[in-house]
C-alpha cells in the first residue's frame, strides 16, 4: 500500500503551476475588464487545480497498466512502482474528477451558463483520453496540443468568462501565453523521455519530431507566450507587460536546451518552466491590479 508521501508524489504536485496560472491570468484580465469575481475565481481555481492533479493519477493508472512507465526516467510512478494498486489510481483520478466537477457545478449555477457544462464534460474526457483508452491521443502526437488547447485556451478563457460573461481578445492573447509554457513544460517532460516512449512504441511529438526539431518547438513555445504576453497588455493595460520579468526564469533553460542537456538534466528545466509561467501569471495580475 503506498504511503501518503508516495500518493503525494503521484499526484506530482510540481505540474500545479500549469493549473494555476492560466485561472491567475484570466483573473487578471477580469480585472482589467473591471468586473472580477474573487469567488468564481476561487472556484475556477479548484476546477483547474483537481483536473491537473486527476490528469496526472489518470496518465500514472493508463501508462501503468500499459507497462509503459517500466524505461522511465522521470519521477516515481504509483502504478508502475507497484506502490499502489491500478484501481486505486484510478479511482483516485476520478474522486479528482468529481472535486473538479462539483466546483465546476457551482460555477454554473452562480453563472446561470449551462451551456459549460458541455465545456467541463469535455475537459473531462479529454484528460481521461490523454493517455486511457484504446487509442490514447498523447501516444499519437497530441499531448501538447491537448495541453494548448484545455490547460491555455480553455482555462485561461473560462477563467474570464465566468467572471465578465465574455471572452475577449486579451483572453484569448493570455490563453496563448499560459497554453504555449504549459506545452513547453510537457515538450521538456517528452524531451526527457523520448528514447524510452520510443521503446514503448508511444509516439509522442518528441519522438515525432526528433531531438533537433523538439528543443526547437520548447524555444519557438516560449518566444510564443511571450508574444501573448504582449497582445495581452496590448488590449488592456501595459501594466501586464510586468509579467515578462517572468521569463527571466527561462533564460538558463533556453540555453540549456539549445546546448544539448539529456535525461535528468532537463528536470531543472522542466521545473524552471513551470516556475516562469507561474511567475508571469502572478505578474499579470499584479499589473492589473496597480492599474485598474
Amino acid at each position: 500500500m503506498a504511503s501518503t508521501a508516495e500518493w503525494i508524489e503521484g499526484a506530482r504536485l510540481r505540474t500545479l503551476p500549469a493549473a494555476i496560472a492560466p485561472v491567475l491570468a484570466g483573473t487578471a484580465v477580469a480585472v482589467a475588464e473591471g468586473t472580477p469575481h474573487p469567488l468564481r475565481a476561487g472556484l475556477a481555481l479548484v476546477v483547474a487545480l483537481a483536473l491537473q492533479v486527476g490528469v496526472n493519477f489518470a496518465n500514472d493508472y493508463s501508462d501503468g497498466v500499459r507497462g509503459t512507465d517500466d524505461d522511465r526516467v522521470g519521477p516515481m510512478r504509483l502504478v508502475g512502482s507497484r506502490a499502489a494498486t491500478p484501481g486505486a489510481v484510478k479511482g483516485a483520478a476520478f474522486g479528482s474528477f468529481g472535486v473538479a466537477g462539483v466546483a465546476g457545478l457551482v460555477l454554473v449555477v452562480l453563472t446561470a451558463q449551462w451551456w459549460l457544462l458541455a465545456v467541463g464534460i469535455a475537459c473531462v474526457v479529454a484528460a481521461w483520453y490523454y493517455t486511457g483508452g484504446r487509442r490514447p491521443y498523447g501516444y499519437a502526437g497530441l499531448g501538447e496540443a491537448f495541453v494548448f488547447v484545455f490547460f491555455g485556451l480553455v482555462a485561461t478563457v473560462g477563467t474570464t468568462y465566468v467572471q465578465t460573461l465574455t471572452g475577449p481578445p486579451a483572453a484569448w492573447a493570455a490563453g496563448v501565453f499560459t497554453g504555449s509554457l504549459a506545452s513547453a513544460v510537457l515538450v521538456t517532460n517528452n524531451l526527457r523521455d523520448r528514447a524510452g516512449d520510443e521503446r514503448a512504441g508511444k509516439r509522442t511529438l518528441a519522438v515525432r519530431l526528433g531531438e533537433r526539431g523538439t528543443r526547437g518547438l520548447y524555444v519557438g513555445l516560449t518566444v510564443l507566450g511571450a508574444l501573448g504576453v504582449i497582445a495581452c497588455a496590448a488590449w488592456t493595460t501595459g501594466w501586464m507587460l510586468v509579467g515578462l520579468v517572468g521569463f527571466g526564469f527561462l533564460v538558463r533553460p533556453v540555453v540549456a536546451v539549445l546546448q544539448g542537456a539529456q535525461g535528468r538534466a532537463l528536470i531543472p528545466i522542466l521545473k524552471a518552466t513551470g516556475i516562469a509561467e507561474l511567475a508571469c501569471a502572478i505578474l499579470m495580475l499584479v499589473g492589473a491590479v496597480v492599474s485598474a
